[in-house]
């Protein structure tokens, strides 16, 4: 038997990018995400350039830290990462490259 209270509403990511993207309608907080998943590439760059694998221990804090700066201040919401946290991730990215083929405004 299974608990309703504790299922998850969404079970596809296609089901799940539509609530993300109204997640993310401030386009401060879109722009905060681009940025900080911009900053991620070019640490992990970085980090494999240099062979300073340290750099790595950043990418979360970039990550997150655009985003959640994004959510509470601008968006002022809850982010999906802490009840979806792959198809936030996945959405983070799917976001990312529809911002830069010029599908969601920046």
């Amino acid at each position: 038997m299974s608990d309703t209270a504790t299922e998850k509403k969404y079970q596809t990511f296609a089901e799940f990018y539509p609530f993300y993207l109204a997640e993310h309608a401030d386009i401060t907080c879109r722009r905060l995400h681009f940025v900080g998943s911009c900053l991620v590439l070019l640490c992990l760059v970085s980090a494999i350039v240099t062979g300073n694998w340290m750099l790595l221990w950043l990418l979360p804090v970039i990550g997150y830290g655009f985003a959640w700066v994004g959510h509470f201040f601008f968006e002022k919401n809850r982010p999906a990462t802490f009840t979806y946290p792959l198809y936030s991730l996945a959405g983070d990215w799917v976001m990312f490259k529809d911002i830069l083929i010029g599908k969601i405004k920046f």
